[in-house]
C-alpha cells in the first residue's frame, strides 16, 4: 500500500516574507530594465561623432574610418572583443594611423553603437558577413587588407580567413592576420563564471549583466585595471541601445566555437598568409602556458609576441605601447 507523502507547508510568516520579496523584486527588475542608458562621456561622444553608420540587412552598424599615412596604400581592419566595442582600440589608433593609409574599425551587431536587435540569433557567421558588407560599402573588396583582432574578433577573423582560403564569393582579400588573446581553442578556453551564467540564464541575463564590470575587471591584470572612467565607458557601450538585453544571445558564440572548431582552427593551421599572435600571458580566459603552447604547436608558421608577465586579457588597453610595437614589428617584417 502506497502512502501519500506528507504535505510540507511553509510557516505563514515565511510565506508572507517570500511574497513581500517578490512584490519588491518584480517592480525593481521592471524599473531596471527600463533605466535609460548612461550618458556618453566626452571621450565616447567624440569617438561616436568621428565615426559613421551603414545599414546591413536592416540593421545599423557603427564604424570608424580614418585616413592616415600619406604614401602608404596599406589598410588595417580592427575586430574587437566581447563584451566591449571598437573603442577598445582607442589607445593605439593614432599609432596605427601613422603607419597605415586607412584604419577601420566597427562595432559588431549587438555591441557598442550598433543596433542590438532582439530576439535575434547572433552568430559569428553573421558578424563576418557584416565585415564583408562594410568593406563593400567602403569600396575595399578588391583591396588587400590586414586584419587585427582581439578575443571575439579573433573568431570572426578566422571565419573571414576560412572564406578567403576557400575562395568563397564576396570574400575579403587578406594580406595578413594578427590575433590577440582570443579563445580560438575550446580546449584551452575558460570563460568566466558570469559568462557561463549569462549564456544560459535566459530572462534573468539583463539583471546579471549589471555585474559585467566585475567580469571585465577580472580579466585585467592587477596592475593594469581600468580607471573608473574607463569602466564607465565600457558599461555605457554595453548599455547603449539596450545591449544588456542581448548578452545571452551573443554568448552563444562559445558554443559556436566548439561546433566549428575544425573549420576555424583548420583555416588558421593551413593558411600561408603572414600570421602573428600578440598574447598577454596573465589571461585567465586563455591561460599561460597551455594556450600559447597549443597555438605554437598547431600554427607552426605563426610568429608570437608574449607581452610582460603582468599583462592579461586586454593587451591593447593594458600595454598599448608594447602591443603597438609588437604589431608594427610584425607588419614591417614582410
Amino acid at each position: 500500500m502506497l502512502l501519500n507523502p506528507p504535505h510540507i507547508s511553509l510557516p505563514v510568516e515565511m510565506r508572507e516574507w517570500w511574497i513581500q520579496v517578490g512584490l519588491l523584486t518584480v517592480p525593481l527588475i521592471a524599473v531596471y530594465l527600463h533605466i535609460p542608458p548612461p550618458h556618453l562621456s566626452p571621450a565616447l561622444h567624440s569617438w561616436k561623432a568621428s565615426g559613421a553608420f551603414f545599414t546591413f540587412k536592416g540593421n545599423v552598424i557603427f564604424y570608424k574610418d580614418s585616413w592616415g599615412a600619406v604614401g602608404s596604400s596599406d589598410v588595417v581592419v580592427l575586430l574587437h572583443g566581447f563584451p566591449t566595442s571598437s573603442y577598445d582600440w582607442y589607445k593605439i589608433w593614432d599609432g596605427l594611423n601613422m603607419r597605415f593609409n586607412r584604419v577601420i574599425a566597427l562595432d559588431f551587431l549587438g555591441f557598442g553603437f550598433s543596433d542590438k536587435p532582439r530576439p535575434h540569433r547572433y552568430s559569428i557567421f553573421e558578424q563576418a558577413n557584416i565585415v564583408e558588407g562594410l568593406m563593400a560599402h567602403l569600396g575595399l573588396m578588391e583591396q588587400k587588407i590586414n586584419l587585427l583582432s582581439h578575443d571575439y574578433g579573433d573568431t570572426v577573423a578566422l571565419e573571414l580567413l576560412y572564406r578567403s582560403e576557400h575562395n568563397r564569393s564576396g570574400n575579403l582579400k587578406i594580406s595578413s592576420l594578427c590575433l590577440s588573446n582570443g579563445g580560438i581553442f575550446p580546449e584551452t578556453h575558460y570563460p568566466r563564471f558570469l559568462q557561463k551564467l549569462l549564456k544560459d540564464s535566459g530572462f534573468v541575463s539583463p539583471i546579471l549583466t549589471r555585474l559585467m564590470n566585475f567580469l571585465i575587471g577580472a580579466v585585467f591584470g592587477p596592475y593594469t585595471q581600468p580607471s573608473d572612467g574607463e569602466y564607465w565607458d565600457m558599461w555605457t557601450g554595453i548599455r547603449f541601445n539596450d545591449g544588456n538585453l542581448v548578452m545571452d544571445s551573443i554568448l552563444q558564440y562559445i558554443n559556436q566555437r566548439l561546433k566549428h572548431r575544425d573549420r576555424w582552427v583548420g583555416a588558421l593551421a593551413a593558411t600561408t598568409i603572414p600570421l602573428h599572435m600578440i598574447y598577454g600571458p596573465l589571461d585567465p580566459v586563455n591561460p599561460h602556458p597551455q594556450f600559447i603552447q597549443l597555438y605554437q604547436q598547431l600554427v607552426e608558421r605563426s610568429t608570437v609576441s608574449v607581452l610582460d608577465d603582468h599583462i592579461s586579457h586586454y593587451p591593447q588597453l593594458e600595454d598599448p605601447t608594447g602591443f603597438l610595437n609588437a604589431y608594427l614589428n610584425f607588419i614591417n617584417s614582410f
